[in-house]
């Protein structure tokens, strides 16, 4: 018999919010995140904004001496577990360590570290490139650093999916707690990828919006006038325990993990398929695995990338996947506000999607203000809308064609 997975804790970082009450303030009030750029000097590309994270400091969470071995990406993926495992309730006091994993999402990985590294490589010669290089930039070294903070010794490792990543992550580990291979699973996804190469070369591609002059307004899923994503960076981080295991605590219960399914594309490195169709059988998976009718859920957190395909095969899928239903669901994209956390955008919508279930609020889709005809669905426009939700479905679809959709729905005994 298949384990019970449940959601004991959350905890992020996010353009719009440090912690789990001012990121879930900024969603309802429909606030934007969104800014120029002050990590570098960006005034020569194309794109000169994106959704950084604020007022960050990771001595907060992190001894000194550690923090400054760790590139931003692997910062953000501890500071996130430890307020997630606080959050939950949980130490290496009371839990088996050998039964506690981590399974965590990351599209890039250390790209600060490299890109700096890179520099010090041209400028200054081989020998005075830094001996933490490799540990810092490789991209499993935040699911090691999470273990190491917090005792974890059991399942460990990184999932690397692109935009798919944080959602892809929990869906594993989901899997493996269903399966009895932990009791508890440290997963999510985490990114910082606001970099001059990165910002360059998605530059390069087009893909993100030019509305420089108007960088709250940037981010417009499923409006008319949207001209591609907005960059963010940050860490959703959750705590998923077998029922049993959160029982035996009694510990607070968020929500239930009832379904996870995956697909690819197969049909291109960065275009979705047409008509969403990977995406079609992502939904219908995770449906299935729930043992659900598509009639039963209340709200999706839309992948809604603000870029012309996605947002119109998504919509589309959507449609394939739920028929009339499909009108009668409130759907959202958080990405209006947020900005695209890449890796770690699928977990940071997730816990959106948790909070509300928990809160009845949906977030809504900002910046909605001339809709595409292509897109006709109940995008919560502008505002939130309190209104009781169930079941959430969360879908995250990423470059390479990966596909990854999780469903929650309110905890019953």
């Amino acid at each position: 018999m298949t384990k019970r997975v449940v959601i004991t804790g959350m905890g992020i970082l996010s353009p719009v919010g440090i912690g789990l009450e001012d990121f879930w303030a900024s969603l309802t009030e429909g606030k934007s995140g969104i800014g120029p750029v002050t990590h570098f000097d960006a005034s020569n590309l194309a794109t000169t904004i994106a959704g950084e994270v604020k007022d960050f400091d990771p001595q907060k969470y992190i001894d000194k001496k550690e923090a400054k071995r760790m590139d931003r990406f692997t910062q953000f993926a501890v500071a996130a577990a430890v307020m997630a495992m606080e959050d939950a309730g949980l130490s290496n006091a009371n839990v088996d360590c050998e039964r506690v994993g981590v399974i965590l999402g990351t599209g890039i990985g250390g790209t600060n570290t490299f890109e700096d590294q890179h520099r010090v490589l041209g400028t200054k010669g081989p020998g005075r490139v830094s001996p933490f290089f490799v540990p810092m930039m490789i991209a499993n070294m935040a699911a090691g650093h999470i273990s190491i903070a917090v005792g974890a010794k059991g399942i460990n490792y990184t999932v690397i999916t692109a935009c798919a990543s944080g959602t892809n992550s929990v869906g594993e580990a989901f899997k493996a707690l269903q399966r009895n291979s932990a009791d508890v699973i440290i997963t999510g996804g985490t990114e910082a990828a606001i970099t001059p190469m990165a910002m360059a070369g998605f530059a390069s591609m087009k893909a993100m919006s030019t509305r420089n002059h108007e960088p709250q307004k940037a981010s417009r899923p499923f409006d008319a006038e949207r001209d591609g994503f907005v960059m963010g960076e940050g860490s959703g981080i959750l705590v998923l325990e077998t029922l049993e295991h959160a029982r035996k605590r009694d510990a607070k219960i968020y929500a239930e993990v009832v379904g996870y399914g995956c697909s690819a594309d197969a049909f291109h490195i960065t275009a979705p398929a047409p008509g969403g169709e990977g995406g079609v059988r992502a939904m219908r998976l995770a449906v299935e695995d729930a043992g659900m009718s598509p009639e039963e859920v209340d709200y999706i957190n839309a992948h809604g990338t603000s870029t012309d395909l996605n947002d119109k095969y998504e919509t589309l899928a959507i449609k394939t996947v739920f028929g009339d239903h499909a009108y009668k669901m409130a759907v959202s994209s958080t990405k209006s506000m947020t900005g695209h956390l890449l890796g770690a955008a699928g977990s940071v919508e997730l816990i959106a999607s948790v909070l509300t279930i928990k809160n009845g609020v949906i977030p809504p889709t900002i910046n909605l203000e001339n809709p595409d005809p292509e897109c006709d669905l109940d995008y919560v426009p502008n505002k939130a809308r309190e209104q009781q939700v169930n079941v959430a479905l969360s879908n995250s679809l990423g470059f390479g064609g990966h596909n990854a959709t999780v469903i929650v729905k309110k905890f019953e005994e």
